[in-house]
């Protein structure tokens, strides 16, 4: 059982040694992080319109429907 570990955790050291990190090791401070913090800005602002999008697209949907079926009704002659 603790060979089985040592092998498992052997073999997940060496993946994470080929993995592509999105942060350059050789930079230093904030610097480091540029890729993932311009990453994560882009997935904020798309997420921002999107929301806002389909927010836009709920309100219109709400007036229409409102109106089709909040509308007096006529009368049978």
């Amino acid at each position: 059982m603790i060979s089985q570990t040592k092998n498992f955790i052997s073999e997940v050291k060496v993946e994470l040694a080929k993995a592509s990190w999105p942060w350059e090791p050789k930079e230093k401070g904030v610097k480091k992080y540029k890729e993932l913090i311009d990453s994560t800005l882009i997935v904020v602002i798309a997420m921002l319109l999107l929301s806002g999008y389909v927010a836009g697209w709920d309100f219109i949907m709400n007036l229409i429907m409102a109106f089709l079926f909040k509308a007096p009704a006529t009368p049978a002659s």
